[in-house]
């Protein structure tokens, strides 16, 4: 025989599992804004019928249901899509970053320009085309040489203000490698709260979401593999587990980061052994060396790490770390590579290449000085490079060692000054070229440019920048589309509406007022029975 209170019983169970379903629906209009939240679903499920089964089992006329309960409370996730968007994340953390190093490189080598590079040449030809109309006037080749200087500056600037970006991109990789340090730190912390939870049978949605959210930071930097372990004891079905976050080589391997609460440090090595540090641009990137696991870990000493990351490990175009180090610069077998180490390496050609061509035609020509009469060199040869261009002291306080003439004591002559300025249109390929004129003649066949001339060198570089910047901005938006579409997708699946919500909330309210009335049905039934019964005739 059924129990007289099984209908109470069954109502109740009814307005529990109602009354949590209700507080889930609050919690998630509560979080509705909160970054990486997951709405949240109450798992229902029918209680055990009566009667049940056993030989003692009474006989009834049918199988009564007994009510209702909450299995779990689930968050609402898709594995698949969440990798869809980490792997589009993994691609537009590399084109952002790579987007953001190529535009301030753009700044700085703005063309054209009214002080850019180019110009500063144009008016230093100009300048020797004046002086070769009135090489015997002081004014005219005291401009010739303060436009020469202003040259050298130009390159000088440039120089460092490359090397100044590329200081901040050396910065930026110590930063973002402390970055992770930091998120695979919390992912250790939240892996082992979860160790304690869930052995005790609950779903902990909140520390899910929140280690999803750093999971998700953590592939901006690089891609890295996720792999589910399940907790042990009584873990309800739907339980996620803890996690290990791996790095995947490119070529085959695994690296583990996270390993349940046990995580590593990592440290970014140079090419001297040393970590990258933005005061030394000739230390470019060679390894990340990762310590072993441990709660905390040891930091790894620099070059002799338990494990290591090479450059050649990262996959192609992935992630904002590798973007940092392909434009800051890398070691390529003992050979320094990079965005901005080629830049500045083609400036330096250019430089190295404008001054000696210019110094062994100066020098063939004469001066007006009345003491030397050839052989005088025009720019500073001590140092070399972009960084290291500049005029003579003796040539700044003396312009008159301007060798602008082609023969000997011959002032008004200025027509070596139009050889000089003819170097504009000459094209510096290997097989050199000679400069004769009036007697005065010089051949060169040093450092070349390749068969172009100077500006156009110089043009091929902006060009080059140009292209290369467009690419990245076009890829980045690319990328960036691809992202918010699978974004979009997520959040159409896992984000709170509050539509819904709204609508849920009434549902759950509408049953939860029909399983009370339910119970007074009940009581006023029981009581007709308990107080109403054996009572006739009174």
């Amino acid at each position: 025989m059924r129990s007289t209170f099984m209908g109470l019983e069954a109502s109740k169970r009814g307005l529990f599992t109602q009354q949590s379903a209700l507080y889930t629906t609050g919690h998630n209009i509560s979080n509705a804004n909160t970054e990486g939240y997951s709405r949240q679903r109450v798992n229902m499920s029918p209680t055990l019928g009566y009667p049940g089964i056993g030989l003692n089992a009474p006989k009834t006329p049918g199988y009564i249901g007994t009510g209702v309960q909450a299995d779990s409370v689930q968050r609402i996730r898709d594995e698949f899509i969440d990798r869809q968007y980490r792997q589009e994340t993994n691609k537009f953390g590399y084109w952002e970053s790579r987007t953001k190093s190529i535009s301030q490189m753009e700044d700085i080598l703005t063309e054209p320009s009214e002080f850019g590079i180019n110009q500063a040449f144009n008016l230093f030809w100009q300048a020797l085309e004046d002086v070769s109309t009135n090489s015997e006037n002081a004014a005219s080749r005291q401009v010739a040489v303060s436009r020469a200087e202003y040259l050298a500056e130009s390159f000088n600037y440039t120089d460092i203000q490359l090397k100044k970006i590329q200081s901040n991109l050396g910065n930026e990789i110590s930063v973002g490698t402390s970055e992770i340090n930091s998120i695979l730190r919390q992912i250790a912390a939240i892996n082992k709260q979860v160790q304690g939870v869930e052995p005790n049978g609950y779903i902990p949605n909140d520390l899910y979401d929140a280690r999803d959210v750093l999971i998700d930071k953590l592939n901006e930097y690089f891609p890295v593999k996720v792999t589910r372990v399940p907790s042990g004891g009584n873990v309800n079905a739907i339980a996620e587990g803890t996690i290990t976050i791996s790095f995947e080589k490119a070529g085959g391997g695994l690296v583990d980061l996270v390993k349940g609460s046990q995580y590593v440090s990592l440290t970014t090595s140079g090419s001297n052994g040393k970590p990258i540090d933005e005061s030394d641009l000739t230390n470019v990137f060679k390894q990340i060396d990762v310590s072993a696991l441990g709660d905390p870990p040891t930091a790894p000493i620099a070059g002799f790490g338990d494990d290591k990351i090479a450059y050649t490990d990262f996959d192609v175009s992935k992630g904002k770390l590798l973007a940092l180090i392909d434009s800051y610069g890398y070691d390529d077998n003992g050979t320094a590579k990079g965005y901005y180490n080629e830049t500045i390496d083609k400036l330096d050609k250019l430089a190295d290449t404008f001054v000696s061509v210019f110094n062994a035609v100066h020098s063939a020509g004469f001066t007006i000085d009345g003491t030397t009469k050839t052989g005088q060199l025009f720019f500073d040869t001590t140092k070399s490079g972009a960084a290291g261009m500049k005029v003579l002291d003796e040539v700044v306080n003396n312009p008159n060692l301007l060798a602008a003439s082609s023969g000997l004591n011959e002032e008004g002559n200025g027509k070596w000054a139009i050889e000089l300025a003819n170097l504009q249109s000459k094209f510096i390929g290997n097989s050199g070229f000679t400069v004769a004129l009036d007697g005065a003649s010089v051949s060169y066949n040093g450092i070349h440019l390749d068969g172009a001339n100077f500006q156009s060198f110089y043009h091929s570089m902006i060009g080059s920048l140009g292209v290369d910047g467009q690419e990245a901005q076009r890829l980045q938006n690319t990328s960036e589309t691809l992202r918010l579409n699978v974004a979009n997708n997520r959040a159409s699946m896992s984000s709170v509406s509050l539509d819904e919500e709204m609508t849920n909330m009434i549902t759950f309210q509408q049953a939860y007022n029909a399983n009370a009335r339910m119970i007074t049905v009940i009581d006023e039934t029981l009581d007709k029975i308990i107080n109403g019964m054996g009572r006739v005739g009174l």
